[in-house]
C-alpha cells in the first residue's frame, strides 16, 4: 500500500471546489452504511437526503468525479465508496502524530474511525516527562523531544494538535519545519503557517457558541408567538379610552 508521502490527493489538480471536497466525506459516511448493509444502488435523492444536501447539489458534485449515475437505476454504491475513497486519498496509508496527549488527546488516540478510513496513528507525543512510555489506546506516548525523528522515520505529513492554546503555535512551527504540510489544529487559536500547509481548525467551544446562538434565536421566535398570540376577539373587548384632545375631540388614532 501506498504511503501518505509517496503523493497527494488529485482533488486540487482536477479542479474539485473546496465546497464540494468538503461534501465528499458526508457522501462516504452515507455510502458506506448503505454498503454495510448491501445495498448495491441509491438514488441521488435517497443518498442526498441521507448526508443532509440537496439533490441537485450532489449530481453537481458528482459531475466532478466524472460519475453521473444511471437513469432509472441510481449510482452503484460501492463503485462510488471506492471513487470517493480514492478521490480524498483514503486508498493510502496516512501516518498521523498526535501531538498533546491530555484528556482530548487521549479521546481522539481512542477514536477507532482512524484505521478504518486510511489513517495510522504513528506516534502520540506530549511534554510531560511523566506520560513517556504510559500506553494510550495501546500507543506508548512519547516525549516531544523525539517529534522531528518521528516525522522523518515515519513519513508523516499529517499533524493533529491537541496541545493549549499556548503551546500550539511553537508545536505546528515544528511539525512544519519537520515536513508535515497537513495540519488538524483542536488548539483554541489561529495557527499561522507558510504557503503550502493546509490547516483545518476544530474549536469546540465555537460550535458550542454558535449553537447557543442558534437557541437564543429559537427561544426569541416561541416568545414573540407566544406574546402575539392573543385572540383578535380578545383585543376588540379591551374598553376604548376615553381620554380627549386638547380641543375636547376623541383621539384621531384609538384602540384596536
Amino acid at each position: 500500500m501506498a504511503t501518505g508521502r509517496a503523493h497527494r490527493p488529485a482533488t486540487r489538480s482536477r479542479g474539485i471546489p473546496e465546497a464540494t471536497v468538503a461534501r465528499l466525506p458526508l457522501y462516504l459516511r452515507a455510502l458506506t452504511a448503505l454498503s454495510e448493509r448491501s445495498v448495491p444502488t441509491v438514488s441521488s435523492e435517497e443518498l442526498a437526503a441521507a448526508a443532509g444536501v440537496n439533490s441537485a447539489k450532489l449530481r453537481k458534485d458528482f459531475s466532478y468525479l466524472g460519475s453521473y449515475g444511471t437513469r432509472g437505476v441510481g449510482y452503484d454504491v460501492e463503485y462510488l465508496v471506492y471513487q470517493i475513497s480514492r478521490e480524498l486519498g483514503l486508498t493510502q496509508d496516512w501516518p498521523v502524530v498526535i501531538v498533546g496527549i491530555g484528556n482530548l488527546g487521549a479521546a481522539l488516540a481512542n477514536y477507532g474511525g482512524f484505521a478504518s478510513r486510511g489513517f495510522r496513528v504513528a506516534a502520540l507525543i506530549d511534554a510531560d516527562p511523566g506520560m513517556a512510555g504510559k500506553p494510550v489506546a495501546g500507543i506508548p506516548v512519547q516525549h516531544t523531544d523525539e517529534l522531528e525523528k518521528i516525522i522523518r522515520d515515519d513519513g508523516v505529513s499529517i499533524g493533529v494538535i491537541a496541545t493549549p492554546a499556548g503551546a500550539a503555535q511553537q508545536v505546528c512551527d515544528r511539525l512544519v519545519a519537520a515536513g508535515v504540510t497537513s495540519i488538524l489544529n483542536f488548539a483554541p487559536t489561529v495557527l499561522n503557517v507558510p504557503e503550502g500547509v493546509d490547516v483545518r481548525k476544530v474549536d469546540l467551544s465555537i460550535e458550542l457558541q454558535i449553537l447557543a446562538f442558534h437557541e437564543q434565536r429559537k427561544a426569541g421566535e416561541v416568545a414573540m408567538g407566544d406574546a402575539g398570540a392573543v385572540p383578535p376577539v380578545a383585543a376588540r373587548k379591551q374598553q376604548p379610552s376615553t381620554d380627549q384632545g386638547p380641543d375636547g375631540d376623541v383621539p384621531a388614532v384609538m384602540p384596536a
